[in-house]
């Protein structure tokens, strides 16, 4: 049996035969421009090459990543992956006990997404008021409003591994801090 993918009603232009979505028949699709050089270069790479990939901020451009293998890939404190103009995505990893920071963003949402390890969530409206407490493990979602107290704490043995969504961005782009001392030291200096 053939695996289709459901593209109705927008046809990819590579596309050369009708789809059958009886699942008889086989779906043949064309390789644009040069694939030849593609698939050879692609064959020649090891696994683990074809694994890797290069962390960069790769913003405005249109991007796809597998966003779970890179943020386990990912070593650094935080690394700005894409940055356009309403929205950045970064990668964080952060070390068995170590914690984001308490902070606030007064005019940013902020998404977050555990992809290794587990910790603890606490959000409120005054430093001193950190009402919401929550554990968090691989494959939660936090949501932070704009405006919102908030800290990330490692609770496991292994480094804790999510992404962040800010809309707008909230570090310059191509920002990559190795360490949370790197990240303060920057932030300082542009004014967070």
């Amino acid at each position: 049996m053939y695996y289709v993918p459901y593209v109705y009603p927008y046809q990819y232009p590579y596309h050369n035969s009708p789809i059958d979505y009886r699942g008889g028949s086989p779906v043949y699709w064309n390789i644009p421009n040069g694939g030849e050089r593609t698939l050879q270069w692609h064959s020649q790479q090891s696994s683990k090459e074809r694994e890797r990939i290069h962390l960069k901020d790769y913003g405005p451009e249109p991007f796809v990543v597998n966003i779970n293998k890179a943020s386990k890939q990912n070593r650094s404190y935080r690394t700005a992956i894409w940055t356009g103009k309403h929205l950045q995505v970064t990668l964080m990893s952060l070390k068995v006990g170590e914690d984001i920071g308490l902070e606030i963003h007064p005019t940013v949402d902020q998404f977050l997404r555990i992809e290794q390890g587990q910790g603890i969530v606490q959000m409120g409206n005054r430093k001193d008021n950190l009402y919401f407490r929550r554990k968090v493990y691989d494959d939660d979602a936090i949501m932070i409003p704009a405006g919102t107290w908030h800290n990330v704490t490692n609770t496991g043995n292994v480094p804790l591994k999510l992404y962040s969504i800010y809309a707008p961005p909230q570090h310059p782009v191509g920002t990559v801090h190795k360490t949370k001392a790197d990240a303060l030291a920057a932030e300082g200096e542009y004014g967070h």
